[in-house]
């Protein structure tokens, strides 16, 4: 009767843990917005990035990640596929300085470097774009129908080499969301 009871409290302790919050691994866009401003029309975008701890391990030992941000824009169409007007690919590169205990984040696009305290406080930084250009007003037509697509991933080409074959075949490496679609008014 005693084992009984023991069983019945680890099962429902089990329960409890099962039900707690956990972050898997993965990256995930979770807002995105566009916005015409000086004749260009921008975006803004809030995007999660989780890493597990394989990455996490790799990046405190020094492996940079690249992380690039694919964006696409598209003029909608009903009886053909969309065209696409403009591809645009933004990279920024993660490394942690372990004689300082910082994270660097470089965009690797405009050389722009900044240096945070926290690995959160990074992926803070990394995750709120705003003001991305994409294409200027001239080339969005009144009456049509736009959209933009983007998704975020981890970029294992940019890896050290060793590590590459590894990182094709652990699902821990293989880092991306979904592609995320919101509409461009003109």
């Amino acid at each position: 009767m005693r084992l009984a009871g023991w069983r019945r409290l680890l099962s429902v302790f089990a329960l409890c843990l099962s039900s707690l919050p956990v972050h898997a691994a993965g990256f995930e866009i979770h807002a995105a917005a566009t916005s015409l401003e000086d004749d260009t029309y921008q975006l803004t975008a809030r995007i999660g990035y989780h890493f597990g701890d394989e990455v996490l391990e790799a990046l405190d030992n020094g492996v940079p990640l690249t992380l690039q941000m694919e964006v696409e824009v598209q003029r909608v169409r009903k009886w053909w596929t969309n065209e696409t007007l403009a591809r645009l690919t933004q990279r920024h590169q993660l490394t942690y300085h372990a004689f300082s205990d910082q994270y660097l984040l470089r965009n690797l696009d405009s050389g722009e470097l900044t240096i945070h305290p926290t690995l959160g406080m990074a992926l803070s930084e990394l995750g709120a774009v705003d003001h991305f250009p994409l294409l200027p007003a001239e080339q969005i037509e009144a009456g049509e129908d736009y959209e933009v697509q983007l998704r975020v991933s981890l970029d294992i080409e940019a890896l050290p080499a060793p590590l590459r074959p590894v990182a094709y075949v652990t699902p821990a490496w293989r880092l991306s969301s979904a592609w995320y679609t919101c509409s461009l008014t003109p």
